[in-house]
C-alpha cells in the first residue's frame, strides 16, 4: 500500500502521503478502515519516525485519518481535496456572528475545511473543546469572550496556528488577533451622540456579567462620569420598571424585545419617552419601530480580515472598526 521511491524528487513523508490518498481513490482504502502503524512503516521502508509522523500529523490536520488511543490510525475521511481543516469556537450564534462566519467562508482559498463549534461562556466545555481537538487542525480561531485563564487550554495548541477573536485578555497577548476595542467604542461613540443623549434623564446599561466584556463597562462609566451624566448598571430587564426620560444601553438582542414590549404595555414612545441604544447591527435594527440605533462593529470585515491573516500567514493584531448608527431610537 505505501510505496516509497529513492531519488524521484519527491520527499519520503509526502509519498507516505500520496500513496494514502491513492489507495483512498482507487478504494482499496475506505472510511473506517485501519492503515499500517507508524512502526510498521518506518521497518519496512527503513525512514525514520519523524519522517512517518510527519505525513500521518498532515493527513490528520486535513481530516482524512484520525488515531484511536491503543489502537492506531484510521481513515476519518475519503475527501483528499481538503488541503487544510480550520477548527473555529465561538462563544455562541447569532446573527452577526453568521455574518462573520459567511464572510471567513467567503474570502478563505478553496478546500478548506472549517469546523464550527460553541462554548456558550462555559468553562468546562471550552476546556474540553480545545483539549479534544489538539493536533487535528492546521489553524485554530478561538473567541474567548470573557471566560478568564483560557490560556491554559490554549498554550497545547500551536502558537503560531493560533488566532484570537474579539477579546484578547492580558495572558492573550502572544498571539495574533482581530478584536474589538470595547472600552473605546462605547465612550467614542457615545460621545458622538452626546447631544442626543443629553435630553435623557438617565442612562441604564444592560450588562450581563457572564456574557459581556469588561471594557464595555469601564468604557461606559467613563464616559457618565466624565460627562456628569447619571447612570445605572443593570443585569436584566426582568424585574425594570421603565420611566420616562430613561435611555437604555443594551448589548443583547433578547433585552432590545423585551423593552419594546415594556414600552409597548405602558404606551411609551419611543425616543420621546424612552430612548434605546443597541449592540450590533442587524437588518432587523434597521426595521423595527422605524430604526434602532446601534454601536456596531463590521463583522463582515472582520471575517474577510481572518480569512486575510490565516492565508498570507500573519502574525498581527488589528483592531476592527466600529461606528455609530443613529436611527430613530435616539
Amino acid at each position: 500500500m505505501i510505496k516509497i521511491k529513492k531519488k524521484i524528487g519527491v520527499p519520503k513523508y509526502k509519498q507516505i502521503i500520496n500513496s494514502i490518498e491513492d489507495a483512498i481513490l482507487s478504494g482499496a482504502l475506505k472510511k473506517g478502515d485501519q492503515i499500517p502503524s507508524i512502526n510498521s512503516i518506518k521497518d519496512t521502508h527503513k525512514l525514520s519516525r519523524d519522517t512517518v509522523l510527519m505525513a500521518f500529523n498532515e493527513l490528520k490536520n486535513r481530516g482524512i485519518i484520525q488515531s484511536v488511543v491503543g489502537k492506531g490510525y484510521y481513515i476519518a475521511s475519503e475527501n483528499i481535496n481538503v488541503t487544510q481543516k480550520i477548527f473555529l469556537l465561538f462563544d455562541e450564534l447569532n446573527a452577526f456572528k453568521e455574518d462573520l462566519y459567511n464572510s471567513f467562508l467567503e474570502n478563505l482559498g478553496g478546500n478548506i475545511q472549517v469546523d464550527i463549534f460553541f462554548h456558550h461562556f462555559n468553562e468546562n466545555f471550552f476546556s474540553k473543546l480545545i483539549n479534544d481537538n489538539v493536533g487535528d487542525y492546521n489553524y485554530y480561531v478561538i473567541m474567548p469572550a470573557n471566560l478568564t485563564n483560557t490560556n491554559k487550554d490554549i498554550k497545547k495548541l500551536p502558537s503560531d496556528k493560533v488566532y484570537i477573536l474579539d477579546q484578547v485578555h492580558k495572558d492573550l497577548l502572544e498571539y495574533s488577533a482581530i478584536y474589538q476595542n470595547f472600552e473605546k467604542a462605547i465612550f467614542n461613540n457615545l460621545t458622538k451622540a452626546l447631544h442626543l443623549i443629553r435630553k435623557y434623564e438617565k442612562i441604564i446599561l444592560i450588562f450581563s456579567e457572564d456574557k459581556q466584556p469588561q471594557g464595555m463597562l469601564k468604557g461606559f462609566s467613563s464616559f457618565c462620569k466624565e460627562n456628569e451624566i447619571p447612570f445605572e448598571v443593570i443585569n436584566s430587564l426582568t424585574n425594570k420598571v421603565l420611566i420616562k426620560g430613561e435611555l437604555y444601553i443594551m448589548p443583547d438582542d433578547k433585552s432590545l424585545l423585551q423593552i419594546i414590549k415594556k414600552m409597548k404595555s405602558k404606551n411609551f414612545s419611543l425616543a420621546k419617552d424612552i430612548g434605546i441604544i443597541s449592540y450590533n447591527d442587524t437588518l432587523l435594527k434597521e426595521i423595527v419601530e422605524g430604526g434602532i440605533t446601534t454601536i456596531s462593529t463590521d463583522f463582515n470585515r472582520m471575517g474577510q480580515r481572518l480569512a486575510e491573516m490565516i492565508t498570507n500567514k500573519e502574525k498581527v493584531k488589528i483592531e476592527n472598526p466600529n461606528r455609530l448608527i443613529i436611527r430613530n431610537s435616539l
